[in-house]
């Protein structure tokens, strides 16, 4: 059975219990144009087969990546996943598993976690990484809130061209903690104005490539006692330099490309390292590889500076678990496509978002909104209104991001493109010219 029925005898007890008088009241906090949205369904009084047949009928009117093509990007991109990630996760083992707080019994999962953190260490060029957060805004979150247990200024720097998802929940987490925010704007480049940094923060945290697609250079930063925090795109780190080589203090990012599906935007997978110094100053849990008294190599859980446990009023974080399934799928994917792998791929991104932003710079009125280097995502000046294109692009089958996004962040008339490796040159040269019939 996919649900379990139950009698009229059954609703009225249960209501009773509840102090009800009908089903409709269990659903009063939800507002009515929510409700009036689903009048009509009517599935209570239908049967099973009728219930999977509407069901059906509804999801068919989704969009998806089946029958459109994706250029959609800030943080969450279509990549290819290899068949073994979800033949392995899919495991009873695997699948079932949650935390391992018997090691005895766990030495799969903790053995996983330790191997995830060693590639993201690897990855990142950071000494340690905990065994995952949420997802990579909280991740961003949690590293600032560490930043200013650290440091201790009370305030911290945000890129404005930090994708919007992270700089909400940032916020969020700032405002609970009393910590302040400033702004840094961006050049005419698309990357940080280093003379509009402040002094005295905690931390400043910048994301590379950053909203518009654009590469930072931290290398120039003199933040003083301030941590530099960099929120990192995963493949982009199978060619680009580990922030850790570049004067980063805390690498953090989203892990949904490391075999992940889009999905509706989650299940997600934050990723989080920094210098071995702040230990157990870190979120989360980290995994440790040890010996037992006959010398025997195992694996446990290290550390957890976490409210649930002994730490309570001294945890770190208020995370009460990590994403340990997700992490084990982006272990795999790594796995399975080695340094030799991650490096063609990040190079096969690369040079198909270079090879289409070359093609819409082609177009009359079409142009680079920045002329800084840039990853497999790029931003685009439009001739006419980028709603419209975007409205018009979907119709034909093509998936970009909202240009409310880029309005939000002082971007006008402009239009975002994210480019992987499944994109094609003939869905590529398709693209082009639906955007040249555009008017």
């Amino acid at each position: 059975m996919q649900y379990v029925t139950n009698t009229k005898k059954d609703r009225e007890q249960m209501l009773a219990a509840l102090g009800l008088n009908s089903i409709e009241g269990l659903f009063s906090d939800i507002p009515r144009p929510i409700k009036e949205k689903f009048q009509g369904l009517e599935l209570s009084e239908k049967s099973e087969l009728e219930v999977v047949s509407a069901l059906k009928r509804l999801e068919a009117q989704n969009a998806n990546w089946e029958n459109m093509t994706s250029f959609l990007g800030g943080g969450i991109y279509d990549h290819y996943i290899p068949s073994i990630v979800s033949h392995l996760i899919s495991r009873s083992e695997f699948y079932t598993a949650y935390t391992p707080y018997q090691p005895e019994i766990s030495q799969g999962t903790l053995t996983a976690m330790f191997e995830f953190q060693t590639m993201i260490c690897e990855l990142t060029g950071m000494e340690i990484a905990n065994a995952s957060l949420y997802d990579g805004a909280t991740a961003l979150a949690e590293a600032v809130i560490m930043a200013e247990r650290i440091v201790g200024m009370g305030r911290m720097a945000v890129a404005r061209s930090l994708v919007p998802d992270f700089r909400r929940v940032l916020d969020t987490y700032c405002g609970a903690a009393g910590i302040d925010v400033v702004e840094v704007p961006y050049t005419g480049r698309g990357q940080l104005d280093l003379r509009a940094i402040p002094a005295d923060i905690s931390a400043l945290a910048i994301q590379s490539p950053n909203a518009f697609g654009v590469i930072e250079d931290p290398t120039q930063l003199d933040l003083g006692d301030g941590l530099l925090i960099v929120v990192a795109n995963p493949i982009s780190l199978g060619i680009l330099a580990p922030p850790g080589e570049l004067g980063a203090d805390v690498v953090v990012g989203e892990g949904q490309p490391l075999g992940l599906p889009a999905s509706f935007g989650g299940p997600l997978l934050g990723f989080f390292a920094t210098h071995r110094r702040w230990l157990r100053k870190v979120p989360g849990r980290i995994s440790g590889r040890t010996v037992d008294r006959d010398g025997k190599e195992g694996y446990v859980m290290a550390f957890q500076t976490r409210e649930q446990h002994i730490r309570r009023e001294r945890a770190t974080s208020n995370i009460c678990t990590n994403s340990a399934l997700c992490a084990l799928a982006a272990t795999i994917y790594i796995a399975s496509l080695g340094a030799e792998g991650l490096g063609e791929l990040a190079r096969l991104n690369l040079e198909k978002a270079h090879y289409l932003a070359d093609r819409i710079c082609s177009l009359p009125g079409y142009k680079l909104a920045f002329q800084a280097p840039f990853f497999n995502e790029f931003t685009i000046h439009v001739p006419v209104d980028p709603h419209r294109i975007r409205d018009s692009l979907k119709q034909a089958g093509f998936l970009v991001t909202d240009p409310g996004e880029l309005e939000a962040l002082g971007m006008q008339e402009a239009l975002r493109f994210a480019v992987t490796e499944k994109r094609t040159r003939e869905q590529l040269d398709s693209l082009v010219e639906k955007l040249g019939g555009i008017k």
